[in-house]
């Protein structure tokens, strides 16, 4: 029972560090740029190379909380007051939902900024909808804006927000957006705002790699950066062939480190899946067809395995 346990913990401990490195492999300033290409209208169309200046800072990933008072930090500097991202002592209350990578980009005008957040998501949760945490992320990246970005009642001062979310695993690829809407119910007044505060994007990854196809060029990249299998060179290939992405150390570490725990958690996943149907009495043979294993390695896996059993 004590290796059961050893392995649950392990393998935990295996998507909670996959998890990691896809964060910080989507916090690349080029890939997030890849990103804002297709995702904020100011830079559709753009070379992402040229949007990479106007990311503000470095991302900051899975250190700001999101619970409600605890997403800004106040500071005293030079006798001043300051607020800021919350992003001290990240290791204490590891319970806190963390946004995974979240950063402020500037607008072409040289003035503006808006917020962006990016969720990475191994598949579409079954506890909840997603929609409904993707709304809640957004009111989070406004509303603690107060103090910050914007005073006492100068709502003018709000920044544009963008939440997007990239789920993998989806029996599709898709791309929904979703952002507020006015309908006159009753005559035609043009109240003043922004309706364009709020934006959600919607990003479906499915499990087949997408075709080299322009309305497919995001999923391609993010089924490529993301995907448990391909290997490192296979990625870097696409990534720099295609997207043009020039790959530096700290991508290929990045890319490296992935691919490793992509290896891991399949081969965890392999053993299971034999223990399985050996525990439902398959022979070895039947094991070895299904699971493309020779019956020597099969038995070698099982007999690894069989003193946890006892």
């Amino acid at each position: 029972m004590d290796t059961e346990i050893k392995n649950a913990v392990s393998a935990t401990d295996q998507d909670a560090q996959y998890d990691d490195k896809a964060k910080r492999l989507l916090g690349n300033k080029i890939i997030l740029a890849h990103i804002l290409v297709k995702t904020v209208d100011e830079f559709k169309g753009m070379n992402p190379k040229d949007v990479v200046s106007y990311i503000e800072g470095e991302p900051f990933i899975s250190v700001v909380p999101v619970e409600p008072g605890l997403t800004n930090v106040e500071k005293e500097e030079n006798g001043q007051r300051i607020v800021g991202m919350n992003t001290e002592n990240a290791e204490i209350n590891e319970g806190l939902i963390r946004f995974d990578i979240i950063f402020y980009v500037r607008m072409k005008d040289g003035i503006s900024q808006v917020i962006v957040n990016i969720e990475a998501q191994k598949d579409e949760p079954s506890g909840y909808h997603i929609l409904n945490r993707a709304v809640f992320y957004v009111s989070r990246l406004v509303s603690s804006q107060k103090e910050r970005d914007f005073v006492g009642t100068n709502f003018n001062d709000i920044r544009r927000v963008f939440s997007i979310w990239v789920c993998m695993n989806m029996d599709e690829n898709s791309m929904a957006y979703v952002h507020l809407a006015k309908n006159d119910l009753l005559g035609s007044y043009p109240w003043k705002g922004g309706l364009d505060l709020l934006n959600i994007v919607l990003i479906g990854i499915s499990n087949e790699l997408p075709e080299h196809d322009e309305k497919y060029e995001l999923h391609r990249l993010l089924s490529t950066l993301l995907s448990m299998e391909l290997t490192v060179d296979e990625k870097l290939e696409i990534i720099k062939t295609e997207y043009h992405v020039p790959v530096d150390d700290e991508l290929r570490k990045d890319v490296s480190a992935l691919c490793n725990l992509s290896q891991g958690i399949r081969d965890n996943t392999l053993v299971d899946v034999i223990m399985t149907m050996y525990e439902n009495n398959f022979t070895l043979e039947q094991i070895a067809v299904a699971t493309k294993k020779s019956v020597e390695e099969v038995s070698a896996i099982i007999k690894k395995r069989e003193p946890v059993m006892a």
